[in-house]
């Protein structure tokens, strides 16, 4: 699972930086009733604190939800092993960039 999988799709990054519950549904193709599992799950979390006809989201929100589609699909994970997945996940393209930076740290170091 490379960055491919946390990166938007293109032309999201033209529109709006934020999306209201309706449109991640449209751009995710669920139903609010999933979305809202999702946020009560800890899987996706609106940018602000809000009652739920206001919450609004962010690409990385409706990226995280692609992802959680996928394996949901893919693996045919519950919600709460999709959540604990998706963290384990997002622990583990931590860790690989804390890795790249400290090689490039001890490169730097050797002169390399």
């Amino acid at each position: 699972m490379g960055d491919e999988n946390n990166r938007p799709d293109s032309g999201l990054e033209e529109q709006a930086a934020t999306f209201s519950l309706r449109e991640l549904c449209d751009h995710g193709d669920v139903h609010a009733e999933y979305v809202i599992k999702l946020v009560s799950y800890g899987v996706i979390n609106p940018i602000r604190e809000a009652e739920v006809r206001e919450w609004a989201f962010d690409v990385a929100a409706l990226a995280r939800l692609r992802k959680a589609q996928r394996l949901q699909r893919d693996l045919r994970i519950n919600l709460p092993g999709l959540a604990m997945s998706l963290d384990l996940l997002d622990d583990v393209e931590r860790l690989r960039r804390e890795v790249d930076r400290l090689n490039q740290q001890i490169h730097q170091l050797r002169g390399d």
